[in-house]
């Protein structure tokens, strides 16, 4: 049976999911959603700009000059263009290269100085690297910026802000690319909102894009390898996201391969 916790503050309710048989990562992938991105969108400034205290020996600056904002590092425009407006929370994922499985997480939250940056966190994403036209089983991860707002996992809430839907359908057993075991990959979820509906359990089989553009993409618990479209992270750093991620924050994420993200 799934259980669910809920938030005081979260009006919506989830649809109950039934649990799913333990099995290979990629059935476990298949059966769940993702989704799109909002439709605001804003450029890398921040609203207010602060000045710095002079170093010593050093002449004060002069206040009327602003500060250059602190960014998303490796961003470029249109890829910033993506963001909505709204955001205050970035999660963002550069791949090592547009084949390569290996990547590192930052999590930013924008301040009146700009995007400040968390500590850097290892990752994994797909077998093949990252795509700009992502579908079902072509072991891609998708580039893009998605909305977070659904969480979940086989083990108890660590205390997120999310909703979070505990649940066995989160069970897997089996091995991954590279023979390491993917029990307890599951453990701690956050979909991503690539063809995922929003307000819904990450379980959840809606496709918006329809079936074919792939689903079930997930921040999930590292497994030490390659994932099938995935973003993992070493599990201490997932509870930390979890923690930290807020919705009314209105975080979303931002992934790709470095080269892809910097356009």
């Amino acid at each position: 049976m799934a259980f669910f916790t809920r938030r005081p503050a979260s009006p919506r309710r989830r649809p109950r999911t039934p649990a799913i048989a333990a099995g290979a990562l990629v059935l476990s992938v298949v059966l769940a959603g993702c989704g799109g991105t909002g439709a605001e969108r804003l450029a890398d400034t921040p609203d207010t700009t602060d000045t710095t205290q002079a170093r010593p020996g050093q002449p004060a600056p002069d206040p009327a000059t602003p500060v250059a904002p602190a960014r998303l590092a490796g961003v470029g425009p249109a890829t910033l263009a993506g963001i909505p407006k709204n955001a205050r929370q970035v999660v963002l994922v550069t791949g090592r290269g547009k084949d390569s499985p290996v990547s590192q997480v930052v999590l930013y939250r924008r301040t009146s100085a700009g995007w400040e940056p968390g500590a850097t966190w290892p990752a994994h994403n797909a077998l093949k690297g990252w795509t700009d036209d992502h579908h079902a089983g072509d072991l891609h991860s998708p580039i893009g910026v998605f909305t977070l707002t659904d969480a979940g996992g086989l083990r108890p809430d660590p205390g997120t802000k999310l909703p979070y839907d505990r649940s066995r359908g989160f069970t897997i057993a089996g091995t991954g690319f590279e023979g390491e075991p993917l029990a307890g990959s599951f453990d701690y979820v956050v979909a991503i909102n690539y063809n995922h509906q929003p307000g819904t359990s990450p379980l959840d089989w809606t496709r918006p894009l329809g079936a074919g553009k792939g689903g079930g993409i997930w921040l999930h618990v590292d497994h030490g390898g390659p994932t099938h479209g995935c973003v993992s992270l070493p599990q201490e750093h997932m509870k930390e996201l979890l923690r930290a991620l807020d919705p009314a924050q209105h975080p979303v994420i931002v992934m790709g391969d470095a080269k892809s993200l910097a356009r």
